[in-house]
Order: C-alpha cells, then structure tokens, then sequence
C-alpha cells in the first residue's frame, strides 16, 4: 500500500512557518530591515567621538617630534625666522655633524663619550634593578613575615618623595664615598630612585599569578625551582619588560643627578646637551634638535625590540596558564 505525501505530513516535516504556496517547498527567511541592522545614531556618534579624540591626543604626541626632526634639518636662519616652515626646504645635514663632534667643554665629552656613559650606567641599572626588585617583589607577594605591610609602605613613602629634595643628602654621601664623577656612584644613585617603583609594580605581577600553578607542576614531577622556571617565570615575563622599560627611560633621560654628580668625559648625554647654550653666542638650535634626536634614536631601538617581546611573553603566559 502506497504512501501519499499530503500537505498535512509535510507540515508536520518542514514546520508551518516554512510551508507558502506550493506544498513542499520551504519559505526563504525575510532579510532584516536596514533600521534594524543599522547600528543606533547615538552609538555612531559616540564613537565618533571618542576616534576624534584619539586623533587629538596622537596629534599632540607626535607633532613635537616631527618638530624636532624638522628643526634638525633646517639651517639656523631658517629656525629663527617668524614665519615656521613645516618642511625642512632648507635642507642640511650641517647639524647632525655638529652634534656628533661637539664637546661639552673643551678637553670633556663629546657626544660619542657621553654615549658610552650613558649606555653603561643603563645597562648595569637596569640589570641591577630587575634582579632586586624581582627577588623582593616576590617575597612580598608570596612570603607572610612580620613588618611586610610596613615594608609596602615604607617603598610607596619613597617613591613619593622627589629626588630633588634629597641633593645635597645624596651629594654628601656619594662625595663621602669617593664616588664623584664615577659612573658607579652615578649607578648607584639611579637604582635606589628606580627601585622602588619596580618593586611594587612587579609585585602586582607576582600576586597575579596563583601559587596553585607551581603546586600542580611539582604533583607532575618537577622540583620547585623547575616548576617556577617552567610555570611562573614565563607569565611574570611581561610584568618584568614593562618594569624594565620604565628603568631604561628613567636613567637614559635623568638630568639633575648626572649634572651634580658627573663632569668630564663621564658626562651622560642630557647634561652635554648644555654644552650647546652660551652666555656669549647665539644658541645653536639646529644642533640641539640634531642631538635630541640622536639621543632619542637608542630609546626608540629599545621599545622596538622589547615590545615583541613583551607581546610574545603575553600570548606565552596565557598558553601555559
């Protein structure tokens, strides 16, 4: 006995929405409006809004570099003028020699000195830091002892008290020392201003990291120092590049220590920038824009390789957490 399909079992198979017309053939979905699809005009105008005012604020950022790369590649006379020029027309390279050969004062650093300097007291800074206020920020964050709310304390104190206030303190002790004009005094000096902020900032890194992590890595055989390595370092990873960054720009940059502390050719490179300001001539603008830039080129260097790393230390540690 044969089955007739009916419109009643086709119904009951395609869905009475489905079912137009004809038996058996299945109604297509209605395509939305474009009002509904359409995103509301207060949410168009909102993020209008807020793409302006991201543009503002790049605008505002970046304009006094471009000025400075502009200023570095115009001549004197075209710098003074009152009429600006966005573009260097002008064009000269005239500067950039100028501040590659000029001594702070003859007989004392020029610029590839002042380099050196400032090289070596980042670096050893930087290390340095890293390394002590990893190792504290550690045992802040994972180690209950007695004075550590106070400890916390005592750092955020520190860090909030300019490092103008305590010159003439640190001049005597440096001078006390016999560490004037030394890049080891200078060294010394750098890291007991950055530290502190180091510390509390990778401690914030360490507490976010839970301790069960190391715990089920030592259940699956390793000791507790491979389960650290293996575990917990690649996720703090970020935290210590960002510190990191933080401690190259603040001693790359730092001026009123270095001035009070250094001279000759250990002079770092802002202090030589004065070497460009005279009581009897005309500053040279040209070649002050030349040199910072040059003293900006290593700082830029650094952000740009440390950034991938800190972008891979990122998408390492959620893999492995």
């Amino acid at each position: 006995m044969s089955t007739q399909v009916t419109p009643a079992t086709q119904l009951g198979t395609i869905g009475v929405d489905e079912v137009v017309g004809e038996v058996g053939r299945a109604k297509r979905p209605r395509p939305r409006s474009l009002a509904v699809r359409r995103p509301p005009r207060r949410r168009i105008l909102s993020r209008a809004g807020l793409n302006l005012a991201a543009l503002v604020v790049f605008v505002c950022s970046v304009f006094p570099v471009y000025w400075m790369l502009n200023m570095s590649f115009t001549r004197g006379e075209s710098i003074i003028s009152r009429t600006p020029s966005f573009l260097p027309f002008d064009f000269t390279l005239g500067n950039y020699a100028t501040a590659w050969t000029r001594e702070a004062a003859p007989g004392q650093t020029d610029f590839v000195h002042g380099l050196l300097s400032s090289t070596l007291v980042t670096v050893g800074v930087l290390v340095i830091t890293l390394v002590l206020a990893f190792l504290a920020s550690i045992a802040v964050a994972r180690i209950r002892f007695r004075g550590r709310r106070s400890f916390i304390v005592a750092v955020l104190i520190v860090q909030m008290i300019p490092g103008e206030a305590m010159m003439f303190t640190i001049y005597g002790m440096i001078d006390d020392w016999r560490l004037m004009n030394t890049l080891v005094g200078l060294g010394i000096v750098y890291v007991a201003a950055v530290i502190p902020f180091t510390i509390w900032t990778l401690r914030g890194f360490v507490a976010g990291v839970p301790a069960d992590l190391e715990e089920a890595a030592m259940i699956d055989g390793c000791t507790r120092t491979q389960a650290f390595w293996k575990v917990t370092f690649p996720l703090l990873a970020p935290g210590l590049v960002a510190t990191g960054i933080f401690a190259f720009i603040q001693s790359w940059n730092e001026f009123t220590m270095a001035l009070l502390l250094m001279k000759g050719y250990n002079l770092t490179l802002p202090p030589w920038l004065l070497s460009f300001q005279s009581a009897t001539a005309a500053t040279n603008w040209g070649a002050v824009m030349a040199a910072s830039t040059l003293i900006s080129i290593p700082v830029v260097i650094f952000f740009l390789i440390v950034q991938g790393r800190m972008s891979g230390g990122l998408v390492s540690g959620a893999v492995k957490g």
